[in-house]
């Protein structure tokens, strides 16, 4: 059961990888084409219309010849699915096989964590859209078709995943988790619509808790919840993560001698969390509470460079928040950090 599911979705993901790019291109194509507005056509309609219609949208922001383009293109789609194939087989090694598969049904999983697994899947939709858009700018598509086809990787992703989810007895298919996808994407696409660039990002940060200042049996308890290799922990430790919203001043303030790169962020995370609901025995006295956060940033994609390498380097960088002091708001208190990872 396993394997013949895991297969039918990569060949999903791959079908939507091929003919993806053909859909929307016949698609908007024909609607470029029309040159008068029916009279029933809403406002919102003919917006849109207008929008696609200029040479921002219809326009590569990398020009390159038929030869290139095409080599391009096939490789950025090999790469998609290489990546989004291993990324599979690594969280069915790490998740999914250690639970039985089952028949397909829904969970409602929004009261746990915090919240703090919902704001992973707005950051997940919205840095695999991201990135999925600069790779197919560099392949030399359209920028309309870079936008829409890579802004929507995403949702296709994240969806994929809550699928497997939907067939494992250890989750299941929560409205929840889309919802969550659906905002990631909707503040990736509405930039990219609305201002041409990403003024407002989602990042992330995080550290290794060695918990060495609590009980062996709680100790032994995070090991269980949280996983010990680093990188699984780095992804499972919800004690030690925090999301941010970045904004980019200068983007707001287009006339001010504040530099490009510099982003003030309101963050977000939680401390206390040892179970999903509430917590396993050996932390029941510990208390459960949402931490708030203001720090400075910086928008590494604002970094001016020559070399095509570094600047793709510096956009897979900008996922992350850069190491500065921040303000912390919990419990009640203000609090100040000399450093925070």
């Amino acid at each position: 059961m396993k394997k013949y599911l895991l297969l039918a979705l990569i060949s999903t993901f791959t079908y939507y990888n091929a003919f993806s790019s053909t859909l929307f291109d016949s698609s908007f194509k024909n609607l470029d084409a029309s040159k008068t507005f029916s009279p029933i056509e809403t406002d919102t309609v003919k917006i849109a219309k207008g929008w696609l219609r200029s040479s921002y949208w219809k326009n590569p922001v990398i020009t390159l010849n038929d030869q290139t383009r095409k080599r391009r293109t096939t490789g950025v789609t090999i790469t998609n699915l290489t990546l989004y194939t291993g990324a599979l087989a690594g969280l069915y090694t790490f998740w999914y096989s250690e639970y039985p598969q089952t028949n397909f049904h829904f969970y409602n999983d929004n009261e746990e964590n915090l919240q703090m697994d919902k704001i992973s899947h707005s950051f997940g939709a919205y840095i695999e859209g991201r990135l999925s858009i600069e790779m197919w700018r560099w392949a030399g598509v359209s920028n309309r078709k870079a936008v829409l086809i890579g802004g929507l990787s995403g949702l296709a992703y994240e969806g994929v995943i809550e699928t497997l989810d939907g067939f494992s007895a250890g989750w299941g298919w929560s409205w929840g988790d889309i919802g969550a996808n659906f905002v990631g994407t909707s503040l990736l696409l509405s930039q990219e619509l609305g201002w041409h660039e990403q003024r407002i990002c989602i990042k992330y940060s995080t550290h290794i808790n060695s918990y060495t200042d609590y009980s062996k049996s709680l100790q032994n308890r995070a090991d269980n919840l949280f996983g010990t290799p680093f990188f699984r922990r780095l992804l499972e430790d919800y004690n030690a993560q925090t999301y941010w919203l970045s904004f980019n001043v200068k983007s707001f303030a287009k006339t001010s001698n504040i530099p490009d790169w510099f982003n003030l962020d309101i963050g977000y995370g939680v401390q206390g969390i040892f179970g999903s609901m509430k917590n396993y025995p050996e932390a029941v006295n510990i208390e459960r509470y949402r931490q708030w956060y203001f720090a400075p940033d910086i928008d590494f994609t604002k970094i001016k460079t020559r070399n095509k390498l570094v600047k793709y380097a510096l956009i897979a960088l900008n996922c992350f928040k850069f190491p500065t002091p921040s303000l912390e708001l919990s419990q009640g208190k203000v609090k100040w950090n000399w450093l925070h990872f």
